[in-house]
């Protein structure tokens, strides 16, 4: 197993790796809008979700993949009102590639964000 780290998104706030990669897939943590430096990213939906995207792309990176091994996201969203808005830029990010997906409603989300992702890619 091998632990994926990068200084391009956020650092963990807990006991976590930003991802994990074993035997050709990668497992991200949740990815929440903080930008590198720790910053809360806008403070709307479309602007808290590109930053998660950022930070996807990032935490990917580093490991040598991209958006496009993305084979399933879980998305957790703390207002499905900003459903639309979420999938507009969820769309946008993410192109002609449609990866398998959950969005679940939650009570709070860390720092009280307004959106949290995490990725499954294979990088086989």
């Amino acid at each position: 197993m091998k632990i994926i780290d990068t200084s391009a998104a956020p650092k963990a706030i807990g006991p976590y790796a930003q991802a994990v990669f074993i035997d050709g897939w990668l497992y991200s943590s949740g990815q929440i809008p903080l930008t590198a430096d720790g910053q809360l990213a806008g403070p709307d939906i479309e602007a808290q979700t590109d930053q998660v995207f950022d930070n996807l792309e990032a935490v990917l990176a580093a490991a040598g993949a991209s958006l496009a091994q993305v084979v399933k996201a879980t998305v957790f969203v703390k207002d499905l009102e900003d459903f639309a808005r979420l999938n507009s830029v969820y769309a946008r990010r993410f192109g002609a590639h449609t990866p398998a997906r959950s969005t679940v409603e939650v009570a709070r989300l860390p720092r009280d964000v307004k959106v949290e992702i995490e990725v499954v890619a294979r990088l086989a």
